[in-house]
């Protein structure tokens, strides 16, 4: 298993030397190497059973550095890094040549973006170079959100993880590229799409490609428990609720009463059903049942993003 701890130096040093550390975000733990190093960002791929047609984000720890690795950056680019930088937001640009093509799957744009957790701030300044993090778990299964998921998963894949406690927001970052002068969202995430385009307007969206994604996140199946799952109505879960071979995943409270029934936000609260789905999930995943059912949020807000976790999860199945 790996070690943990939160010595950002070790962290830096292990990195330099071209090795994998985990790191936490606001949105999950990202499994982190040097962006401009090509041997280093292999071991991302190999570590994680990823596809290399499947491309990664790059992670700095200021807007002002983006002008380092892209090659241009649109107006309304500028505006939405000004807004929500730090924070869960990913933006699809032109890169340059220092970003190895391992990073983009060959692609000429890089996904680039500024995470809002202290740590990595930190450890991101006392690097010369940028971070190349996807989510630090299997290639398909459901995204850590604690230091600890890293390690039951990559524990024997990683050097050492740096914790930093439970992801604030849960669900990864919105991806947001440029059509000329149209934002396009690649991918929903803690960024809302009203939010977007109080700032740039009208944006457009295209959340699936499943033979040649843009962006992390578009494939058809992703996210998944091992176990299957199906999204399910109220009505549905409550007429299987006392099958003990069924776990269930409701969005709020309700009468139901099982044993293996878990609730994302008591209240219905979309930021803490969000920062709960994948721990939860996991947890799930881990009882004695056949079927995951799952009722799914509210769909707008980042209830959009949390069903569409949920129906890239029950596309395994």
């Amino acid at each position: 298993m790996a070690k943990i701890g939160q010595d950002i130096d070790y962290a830096a040093r292990l990195l330099t030397k071209g090795g994998l550390v985990a790191i936490p975000t606001e949105t999950v733990y990202g499994l982190a190497a040097n962006a401009l190093d090509t041997d280093a960002v292999v071991k991302i791929f190999a570590a994680k059973n990823r596809p290399s047609f499947d491309p990664l984000i790059v992670h700095v720890d200021a807007a002002e550095k983006l002008e380092r690795y892209v090659a241009y950056v649109p107006e309304a680019a500028s505006k939405l890094a000004n807004t929500f930088w730090p924070g869960p937001l990913t933006m699809l640009l032109k890169k340059r040549e220092t970003i190895p093509d391992v990073v983009t799957s060959g692609l000429d744009t890089v996904g680039i973006r500024c995470p809002n957790h202290s740590l990595t701030q930190d450890l991101l300044a006392k690097l010369p170079f940028p971070l190349a993090a996807p989510s630090a778990n299997p290639f398909g299964y459901i995204s850590p959100t604690t230091a600890q998921h890293v390690n039951d998963q990559l524990g024997d894949q990683v050097e050492y993880i740096l914790d930093g406690g439970p992801c604030r927001v849960g669900i990864e970052s919105t991806i947001v590229g440029f059509d000329d002068t149209m934002p396009i969202i690649y991918r929903a995430g803690g960024i809302n799409q009203a939010d977007i385009e109080a700032i740039v307007g009208p944006v457009e969206e295209r959340l699936s490609n499943n033979s040649n994604p843009l962006a992390p996140g578009q494939l058809d199946s992703h996210y998944a428990p091992k176990k299957k799952l199906r999204i399910s109505s109220l009505k549905d879960i409550r007429a299987k609720s006392n099958d003990r071979n069924i776990g269930i995943l409701l969005f709020k409270s309700s009468d139901i009463d099982s044993d293996t029934a878990l609730v994302l936000s008591p209240k219905g609260d979309l930021n803490e059903a969000a920062a709960n789905l994948f721990s939860m999930l996991r947890e799930l995943d881990q009882m004695d049942v056949d079927l995951i059912l799952v009722e799914p949020a509210p769909d707008h807000g980042i209830g959009k993003a949390i069903n569409d976790r949920l129906h890239r999860a029950a596309a395994k199945g």
